[in-house]
């Protein structure tokens, strides 16, 4: 498969010299033994790759940028110029010059097909692709439990198309104790998170509207915005959610819809406080943008478990305008993935045309599966607790492996989720993959994360298997990165005139 790069056009998103200079930080430091724009334009390079920077961003104008960094402006021309030599920027007259990628092979798959059921193997191979944990002990009684409450809707046609309506109550108290007062006619039970987004989305967009992504983000929503037509627009995360930054990007883009994960964000395992979700709640409705929020990691909070001070937060819900923001809820993080239950909750106008949907797509979930989910959130507190200590356990041993294993890793602390996000020495995530996949281990590059192909300088390695199938995948990976790399010809190292 060969990756688009973007052509001459006129993109709309734009970074201001006075946002773009603190990027840039210490970029003269590694100027020393080589001409200066070859540093800074390695300098945006590497943002470009890192996501920081999106693709098809127009760059400020080579004077502004010099004036910002203090440089002269035969600097950021010539930065520029090497830029759009080796393919990570274009530039047409009147539009100035915007960031881009390359155009080469991409080696990775565009998502790794788990067959082993998410078993590992003692040597380390198996599925790290997925994030998710095995079940918990009370499913079987769960289970069991609903079997024997079965009987009483054998008598009827069995398609409940928004749902049980024991597990709606549940739902809805769940999301009352969180701080946000719902009631079950706010809730619909769907087949999955991913299920819930396939539903809503025709509902809420037309082909060719803008969608607010978070970049990096979990690369089947992407799929599944492009699935409905829509054009995903990145809003940088690695650093956290700046508000002020996503009034800029609604204000160039007038992106129609938001989807956000701020609880335990895939792939950065970020938590936005309080006081950010209140501000990006007000961007977003001050630029009209509605909100779908995804909170399928939102019961994984690991922060006490780093000794970290872990205040509640409420639901993004609770911060945004009525009737502007659904959450995405699911069984599969908190539970098991198994059970491919999930819902919606949202005001009941939009909960009626969602049941509306769904009578057309797959009629009704199964029944079973719902009654068993409703038997395990009356357990919910054991549960996550045993699960959350689990968790900590594995995080602990598989960064204690990656450091004797690979030291020169960056490996991030996140404040809950189940994965770690990784930043490599060198940007070849793609080919690591290759690698690792060659010795039995299955693992999903950085780009994958990304809308245009960027984090080749990442990997994201989830922490859900047993201590020492991780312990052991570690080595794996770091036989695959001693191994000699996919080759390709990387313009950006050729000689340049």
């Amino acid at each position: 498969m060969t990756q688009r790069t973007t052509g001459p056009h006129r993109p709309n998103r734009r970074i201001g010299a006075h946002q773009l200079a603190p990027l840039l930080s210490g970029w003269r430091d590694d100027a020393i033994g080589r001409p200066g724009y070859r540093s800074l334009a390695d300098r945006l390079r590497l943002l470009v790759l890192d996501g920081r920077l999106p693709v098809d961003t127009v760059l400020p104008s080579e004077r502004a940028l010099a004036m910002a960094l203090g440089a002269s402006r035969t600097t950021t021309t010539a930065a520029y110029r090497l830029l759009r030599d080796v393919g990570f920027a274009h530039g047409s007259h009147g539009a100035g010059t915007w960031t881009a990628l390359p155009a080469r092979d991409v080696v990775t798959e565009p998502w790794p097909t788990p067959l082993s059921g998410g078993l590992g193997a003692p040597d380390g191979s198996g599925d790290l692709a997925s994030a998710a944990a095995e079940a918990p002990p009370e499913l079987h009684a769960a289970y069991s439990a609903a079997l024997a409450e079965l009987p009483r809707f054998l008598p009827g046609h069995g398609y409940v198309t928004a749902g049980v309506a024991s597990l709606r109550e549940r739902i809805a108290a769940r999301y009352t104790a969180r701080g946000l007062p719902t009631v079950p006619e706010e809730v619909a039970i769907t087949a999955g998170a991913l299920h819930a987004m396939h539903l809503t989305l025709p509902l809420l967009i037309q082909p060719g509207d803008r969608i607010l992504v978070e970049h990096p983000t979990y690369p089947i929503s992407i799929d599944a915005v492009r699935r409905a037509g829509g054009r995903p627009v990145p809003l940088p995360v690695e650093d956290g959610w700046d508000a002020g930054y996503a009034r800029t990007v609604l204000r160039q883009t007038g992106a129609r819809l938001a989807i956000l994960i701020p609880d335990f964000h895939n792939p950065t395992g970020r938590l936005l406080d309080d006081s950010g979700r209140d501000a990006l709640a007000g961007a977003l409705a001050d630029a009209g943008c509605l909100a779908m929020i995804d909170e399928t990691t939102a019961e994984i909070d690991l922060r006490a478990h780093f000794g970290r001070p872990a205040p509640a937060v409420a639901p993004f819900a609770a911060f945004g305008r009525p009737g502007t923001t659904l959450l995405l809820g699911s069984a599969s993080k908190t539970f098991w993935g198994g059970l491919r239950i999930g819902w919606v909750r949202a005001e009941r106008s939009m909960i009626r045309q969602i049941a509306l949907a769904r009578a057309s797509d797959d009629l009704a979930g199964p029944i079973l599966e719902q009654l068993a989910t409703a038997h395990l959130m009356d357990h919910l507190e054991p549960i996550v607790r045993r699960r959350l200590g689990q968790l900590a356990e594995r995080y602990r041993a598989l960064r204690a492996a990656m450091a004797r294993h690979l030291p020169d890793w960056e490996v991030n602390q996140p404040d809950g989720g189940l994965v770690l996000w990784c930043r490599l020495p060198q940007p070849r995530s793609s080919a690591l993959v290759n690698s690792a996949r060659a010795l039995g281990l299955t693992l999903t590059a950085g780009p994958r994360f990304g809308v245009d192909g960027a984090f080749e300088s990442r990997l994201r390695i989830p922490y859900t298997r047993p201590v020492e199938q991780l312990q052991a995948s570690a080595a794996l990976l770091a036989r695959a990165w001693a191994a000699p790399p996919v080759p390709f010809i990387d313009p950006w190292h050729a000689d340049v005139v």
